[in-house]
């Protein structure tokens, strides 16, 4: 005879509890009690038990995945962020479908294309440098389906947002350049449609008003982010007249460059040249002189993000949420030119 299949009337029978605590115990829902919890998966795991996965999607019109919208896989930052959605959706029992926009307008709305028609539950997105139009992104929020911006979010569109505080710590970094005696500091800026851009650069210019500093626009070097475009810029701003005294850069990688560019020229680093960096890669550590270096956390923006949406997910009315996570100097030999 056939061994028959236990199911949560079983289980529910069995602890004397309803069906519904014992689903949500399964389904690791924050209001059951942990004592009960523990008992729901103990006797689960002595039954074997396994869920009707179909069922259940086909009852809660849900296919127990969301989607991921970001610009590129080979950027650290966003390969650290991943870590941090995939760590908070798998501990809810949730699949992560991932696409990259290549940091272009037109991948990015195939990219919401794919995921819309996927049917999945929830979507993540970083824009790329290219979105300046939203009407894509509108789509998604006029069909309720819920959408959170992280790290390179969208201002202008009523949906939840998890950022950073771009700004104030572009200005702490330019002003540890300017207290360690820079007086022409070099600002490497990203596309000035998306809204982390600005507020960067927002930030060092007026922590230099702040600090009665001159402002020169050849100093202002707006980019990409693409690593090609080092050498050509760095050239450029050390063959001025009145060269830099201190750089502070798009990201690490860029960084890390600069200073082996200015090596090249016999420039002493952080003595003729302040460097500093933007998203704090282990890397980092390891080259010489040890790169001074903006702590952009990355894995915290993912799993907030991901929670966030989870939240979303589950409840009936979809309730904006903006939660800051905060970047911080990380000081080291590169720029420390008063030890």
């Amino acid at each position: 005879m056939a061994k028959s299949v236990s199911t949560i009337r079983d289980i529910a029978r069995i602890l004397g509890i309803s069906k519904s605590t014992v689903s949500r115990a399964l389904n690791n829902h924050y209001d059951v009690n942990a004592e009960t919890a523990r008992k729901v998966h103990e006797l689960a795991a002595q039954l074997d038990y396994h869920p009707n996965l179909l069922a259940q999607h086909l009852k809660q019109q849900r296919t127990n995945t969301i989607g991921v919208v970001i610009p590129e896989t080979v950027n650290r930052f966003f390969a650290k962020a991943i870590g941090g959605i995939q760590e908070v959706a798998n501990r809810a029992g949730y699949n992560v479908m991932i696409c990259q926009s290549n940091e272009t307008l037109d991948l990015e709305r195939n990219n919401l294309k794919t995921l819309m028609a996927s049917k999945v539950d929830g979507l993540l997105i970083s824009v790329s440098r290219e979105t300046n139009q939203y009407d894509h992104l509108q789509y998604a929020i006029d069909k309720e389906i819920p959408l959170v911006f992280f790290d390179r979010i969208v201002e202008e569109l009523a949906a939840s947002q998890v950022y950073s505080n771009n700004y104030d710590i572009c200005f702490q970094g330019t002003e540890h350049l300017i207290n360690q005696g820079c007086k022409r500091i070099a600002f490497i800026a990203g596309p000035q449609n998306l809204y982390n851009s600005r507020n960067r650069l927002n930030g060092y210019l007026d922590a230099m008003k702040r600090n009665n500093m001159t402002i020169s626009e050849s100093l202002i070097v707006y980019t990409n982010y693409t690593i090609n475009d080092v050498e050509n810029y760095t050239r450029a701003l050390f063959n001025l007249r009145d060269r830099p005294d201190g750089i502070f850069a798009i990201n690490d990688m860029a960084a890390i460059e600069i200073m082996h560019i200015l090596k090249k020229r016999g420039l002493n680093i952080p003595k003729d040249v302040a460097v500093l960096g933007f998203n704090n890669e282990t890397i980092g550590k390891l080259i010489e002189p040890t790169l001074s270096s903006i702590d952009h956390p990355a894995y915290d923006m993912g799993a907030a993000a991901t929670e966030i949406l989870l939240k979303q997910i589950h409840k009936d009315e979809i309730v904006q949420e903006k939660r800051l996570i905060k970047s911080r100097l990380v000081i080291r030999e590169s720029s420390n030119r008063i030890a």
